[in-house]
């Protein structure tokens, strides 16, 4: 009798555990379904929803406040991940590239400059057709240093290159990161096969693991703006109205009129489903993450997403997040003037062009990070003659409206770096079209 029980309890068990394998195996089933379903739906799409849901609860529940914390993790992510991006890849590009193989690295940092001197030029027409006077703040920070002047910007810049390569990767200083992986790379033209293979497969890990935390990108987003609409809300930015849209229509400008006949003038086309394409990819997540070095990743799938040629996109990309600062060249422009006017001196034409070429320098040295290019504000003022306690209040202004400025200064930066790094592939691929006959 014993025996019949405990066979009859021992079939039951096994019958249960059967029956827990299964439901445990349906489970991972469904969530790789879930997860392939998520996945399929457009990124764009995705960040759309995430924001739409992250402004409902900001307005909603905004003191529930570990929702912001999904926004610092998905920054935080994309910022520790972009410096070894950037390292590994152009060190295996360099290793792997062929004598006489060629780049448009030369022409593409042409276009980041012309496009920082254009955009500076653009701000101060704006200016001078709709003049802008402030009602200042108190400074941002009484430990805040801004530079002496555009030679210190250049020098600091030139320090960078030449920075300890570890300390470069772990303060993500790009140009330093660049020019160590430039040297590196060129080193390991001379190692063995086995251990150019192995740089790859690095650079392949690094690049897997990036596209796993932009497609948590939608969550991000909806942490970022859920912290935006529960803290700083639109309130204190009426009072700047006319100066937002001085400077947000500056950037417009930019990104819709001036960029296109760049761009047109390189590939000899249509250039808005381009730009349109950099605009909805790369300047969604760059207005949100409001740093042109976190959106690094975001800026080279999309570069490999459109077949951009690897050997040039992983180097002027990183470079571009630290030289083409059009956007910073509009901020530093437009504030600057809006100084003059607010203290009554009167610029002539002359002095703003000068000052045209100051801040397209002085915006190559803007940093990659939120608000990178206010510290320079001052020294734009200087050339005026505007006090520099006066100075110090405009940055103030500019951390106040900062949500919206910074946000769209990012943007244009960012999105930018795409377009100008695929106008030159296209324009390259339209000029020589036997360079990629057999490719």
């Amino acid at each position: 009798m014993f025996i019949i029980y405990q066979s009859v309890s021992g079939s039951k068990s096994i019958e249960k555990e059967r029956k827990q394998v299964h439901i445990s195996v349906s489970a991972k089933q469904n969530m790789k379904n879930l997860f392939a379903k998520w996945n399929s739906i457009s990124l764009v799409l995705r960040i759309l929803c995430g924001l739409i849901i992250g402004i409902l609860l900001g307005l909603v529940i905004p003191k529930v406040t570990v929702i912001a914390l999904l926004g610092d993790l998905f920054v935080g992510a994309l910022k520790a991940i972009a410096p070894l991006l950037v390292f590994f890849l152009v060190m295996s590009a360099l290793a792997h590239m062929g004598e006489g193989q060629k780049t448009n690295m030369g022409f593409i940092v042409a276009l980041y400059m012309i496009g920082n001197l254009f955009s500076a030029l653009v701000s101060v027409i704006a200016c001078k057709i709709f003049p802008v006077t402030l009602t200042l703040a108190e400074a941002a920070g009484e430990d805040m240093a801004p530079p002496s002047g555009v030679g210190e910007v250049l020098k600091n810049l030139l320090l960078n290159v030449v920075a300890n390569p570890v300390g470069s990767i772990v303060n993500a200083n790009y140009i330093g990161i660049l020019a160590w992986a430039c040297i590196f790379g060129i080193a390991f033209k001379m190692a063995k096969p086995a251990t150019k293979d192995m740089l790859d497969d690095i650079a392949d890990v690094i690049s897997t693991a990036v596209k796993w935390v932009i497609s948590f990108a939608p969550f991000g987003i909806m942490g970022l703006i859920f912290n935006v609409i529960s803290t700083s809300g639109l309130s204190a930015l009426l009072s700047y109205g006319r100066l937002i849209l001085v400077l947000v229509g500056s950037m417009a400008f930019v990104a819709l009129i001036m960029n296109p006949v760049i761009v047109f003038l390189c590939i000899k086309k249509n250039p808005y489903p381009l730009v349109f394409k950099c605009l909805t990819k790369s300047f969604i997540t760059a207005f949100f993450t409001r740093s042109s070095a976190a959106n690094i990743p975001v800026n080279m799938e999309l570069c490999k997403e459109m077949e951009l040629d690897e050997n040039t996109y992983s180097v002027s990309i990183p470079l571009g997040a630290t030289i083409n600062m059009a956007g910073a060249a509009i901020t530093i422009s437009v504030m600057a003037l809006s100084a003059a006017y607010t203290v009554g001196i009167d610029v002539d034409f002359g002095t703003a062009l000068i000052l045209c070429v100051l801040a397209a320098l002085s915006a190559a040295g803007a940093s990659g990070v939120a608000g990178g290019s206010l510290l320079l504000i001052p020294m734009a003022c200087s050339l005026f003659g505007v006090p520099s306690d006066i100075a110090m209040q405009v940055v103030g202004v500019g951390f106040i409206i900062g949500v919206i400025q910074d946000s769209c200064e990012t943007g244009l930066n960012s999105s930018t770096d795409v377009l100008f790094t695929a106008a030159a592939d296209m324009r390259d691929k339209r000029l020589h079209p036997e360079r990629y006959a057999t490719k």
